[in-house]
């Protein structure tokens, strides 16, 4: 009989790194005899699946007390998402329960529930939620650690939500409820994909026998693309960043400094700094905003650039945007800083200092004017990030099938 995973997030359609491993996850094990299904929360934009019916109702964190008050419920493990949950385990009766991203529209009340009919949990960590209540060790702009062991109340103190009080406080509830203990006691395995977020978990007191490394593949879709790729040089006369338009991602630094370099740069993707950006640089010929692309616009971006640039500034964990520039045969100048390093060796990038935009310059400067490997560069990633080596560790040492 074929083994059972339930895949559990919080949303279920292409919108973020977290969905789209999940969504890859789902397809790589039906591919391979296990029979998958997803739970998640109730969303237009949800893929169909076979439990949708099942799926907990929608909560907005905006609007009037009355979304807050469904939202705090939420986030405590109230009200339907319970019920709900247990009818698609009632019905689906998994192996294992594979959770995601499922704090605040989900809960992790989700995890508990299968534990306690002995279901093999695993929880995939996308972020830093379960050691900082605000999720990615951000205070002031800059990398924090205050709430990775001890008291969680400095997310509080600071209002680290937002600058919100009830943003925060909302947040300091729920890591008061959903404890280090409470947590680890209803999941066998935590997975990191990165060594550095392993690192950081076992310092805030988690059991380091249940915490794993994997980690991310890239999608098999990709894989095919990039392996067919002739990575033979030359390629084109520009650098790229390919990513999200927000703060933490140091793209501000990026733009200021490439607005003063001879080479040209082109920017994939959209976020909440897309529109300042757009309109500071707007006279700058250098600087070259593409929008948001599909996996074939990001593809045909990477496979023409002479370098990626990942200027990161919080603590990225096993970011997709390396590991497709990678294995798409093109060198990365990275921050050092999160998993980002992990990722990059003297033959395949380069690394500097974040925050240090004459570090980034130097870097940037360095990597257009050095001759790459591409073929070589692309070889290595694609057999170090194949599906097929990240499912046989899935397998064998985080399911224990």
């Amino acid at each position: 009989m074929a083994k059972r995973v339930l895949l559990v997030n919080k949303f279920y359609y292409p919108r973020g790194g977290d969905c789209i491993v999940v969504i890859n996850t789902e397809t790589l094990l039906r591919e391979n005899g296990v029979e998958a299904e997803v739970f998640a929360m109730k969303y237009p934009e949800n893929l169909p699946a076979r439990f949708q019916d099942s799926f907990a109702s929608e909560v907005n964190f905006g609007g009037g007390m009355g979304n807050q008050w469904r939202a705090l419920q939420r986030t405590l493990g109230w009200g339907d998402v319970r019920d709900r949950f247990e009818a698609v385990l009632d019905d689906f009766k998994p192996d294992v329960v594979h959770l995601h991203n499922i704090h605040s529209y989900l809960s992790p009340v989700l995890g508990e529930l299968a534990h306690k009919r002995s279901v093999r949990v695993v929880w995939t960590l996308h972020d830093y939620k379960l050691l900082c209540p605000r999720y990615d060790c951000l205070r002031d702009g800059k990398p924090c650690e205050k709430c990775f062991t001890g008291s969680k109340i400095n997310v509080l103190t600071h209002r680290c939500m937002k600058g919100s009080l009830p943003a925060s406080t909302l947040a300091w509830l729920e890591a008061l409820k959903w404890n280090r203990g409470k947590l680890e006691q209803n999941t066998d395995a935590f997975v990191c994909p990165s060594e550095f977020m392993a690192g950081k978990m076992i310092a805030g007191g988690f059991d380091p026998a249940k915490v794993k490394v994997l980690n991310n593949f890239l999608d098999p879709v990709k894989f095919t693309h990039y392996q067919a790729v002739d990575n033979t040089p030359p390629r084109e006369d520009y650098y790229c960043y390919v990513g999200r338009l927000s703060r933490e991602k140091g793209v501000s630094d990026l733009l200021e400094i490439a607005s003063r370099l001879p080479y040209r740069l082109k920017v994939a993707g959209g976020g909440p700094l897309e529109a300042e950006l757009r309109s500071r640089y707007a006279s700058c010929d250098n600087i070259e905003f593409l929008g948001m692309l599909d996996a074939e616009g990001v593809a045909r971006v990477l496979t023409g650039a002479r370098l990626s640039v990942v200027p990161s500034q919080w603590y990225e964990n096993n970011p997709l945007s390396v590991v497709e520039a990678l294995c798409a045969g093109t060198p990365v100048a990275g921050s050092n800083i999160g998993g980002i390093p992990e990722l990059i060796d003297n033959e395949n990038g380069v690394t500097f200092e974040p925050f240090d935009e004459d570090a980034m310059s130097t870097a940037i400067t360095m990597s257009m004017t050095r001759r790459w490997n591409h073929a070589d560069i692309a070889r290595k990633a694609l057999l170090r990030f194949g599906s097929k080596a990240h499912l046989q560790s899935l397998m064998k040492d985080i399911y224990c099938f």
